[in-house]
C-alpha cells in the first residue's frame, strides 16, 4: 500500500521543516530574497570582477558558461553550466524545473545571485545522492531509491516505486532485468516530483485520511504541477 506521512521526519534532515530534501527557500539561497521580482536584477560587469562577498571561483564558472556576455544564463547556458558525476549534461527537463525554481525575478535567465543559491542547492542534493548511492555506481537503484524516499518520510509500495525507477531511468529500461539506475539529475527530479505531488495531496486532503475527491480538471492540475 502506497501512503504518504503528513509530517515526515529524518535524521538525515538539515532542516526540520523541510525533510532531507534541499528547501530553495532556506538559508543557503538567502541571497535571492535581497532582488524580489519588483525589482530591477543588479548590473555586473565582468571587467569589475564579481560582487561584492561572492565566491571568485563560483563567478569565473558563470562567466565561462554566459557565452552571449549577457550577464545573465539562458537554459542551454545553464546546462552547460551543470553536469553528472560521469560528466554527462544534466537532463533538460532538470534543467528547466532548476530554472522555475531559482527564476525569482521571472525574466526566463538565471543571473549570478540566482545562480549562487542555485549551485548551493545542487551541492546539498550532492550529498544527498553520494549518501544514498551505497555501492558507488554513480547511480541510484531501485533498493537505493526505496531508502531515500523512505528517509523523506514517503513510504510507496514496489509498484509505485518501480514506475519511479522506469520513469526517470538514465536510459530505456530493457524487458528483462532491472532498470539502468537514475542519474544525479534524474534523482533531484524525481524527489521534487514526489514531495510536489504529495504536498499538493495534503492541501486536498482537508480530512488527512489519504482519500481525495477530484474532477477531471483538478486532476490534470495536480498531474501538470509535478516538475
Amino acid at each position: 500500500m502506497s501512503y504518504y506521512t503528513p509530517n515526515p521526519t529524518s535524521t538525515y534532515a538539515p532542516n526540520p521543516t523541510s525533510t532531507y530534501i534541499p528547501n530553495p527557500t532556506s538559508s543557503y539561497s538567502s541571497n535571492l530574497s535581497r532582488y524580489p521580482s519588483s525589482h530591477p536584477r543588479p548590473s555586473y560587469s565582468y571587467q569589475q570582477g564579481p560582487p561584492a562577498g561572492s565566491d571568485p571561483q563560483l563567478w569565473k564558472w558563470f562567466c565561462a558558461v554566459d557565452t552571449d556576455r549577457s550577464g545573465a544564463l539562458s537554459v542551454t547556458e545553464l546546462q552547460d553550466a551543470l553536469v553528472n558525476g560521469n560528466w554527462t549534461k544534466f537532463d533538460l527537463d532538470t534543467v528547466k524545473m532548476l530554472m522555475n525554481i531559482f527564476d525569482t525575478d521571472r525574466s526566463g535567465t538565471i543571473g549570478f545571485n540566482e545562480f549562487a543559491g542555485l549551485w548551493k542547492y545542487i551541492a546539498e542534493w550532492q550529498r544527498v545522492f553520494k549518501h544514498f548511492d551505497r555501492d558507488h555506481s554513480g547511480s541510484i537503484e531501485g533498493r537505493e531509491l526505496a531508502e531515500a524516499l523512505r528517509s523523506f518520510g514517503y513510504n510507496l509500495s514496489p509498484p509505485l516505486l518501480r514506475a519511479l525507477e522506469i520513469r526517470y531511468a538514465s536510459t530505456a529500461p530493457s524487458t528483462y532485468g532491472p532498470a539502468p539506475g537514475i542519474t544525479f539529475d534524474r534523482f533531484v527530479r524525481a524527489c521534487v516530483t514526489v514531495k510536489t505531488l504529495t504536498e499538493t495531496f495534503q492541501r486536498e486532503d482537508h480530512d488527512n485520511d489519504g482519500w481525495i475527491q477530484l474532477n477531471y480538471e483538478e486532476f490534470l492540475k495536480i498531474s501538470l504541477s509535478a516538475p
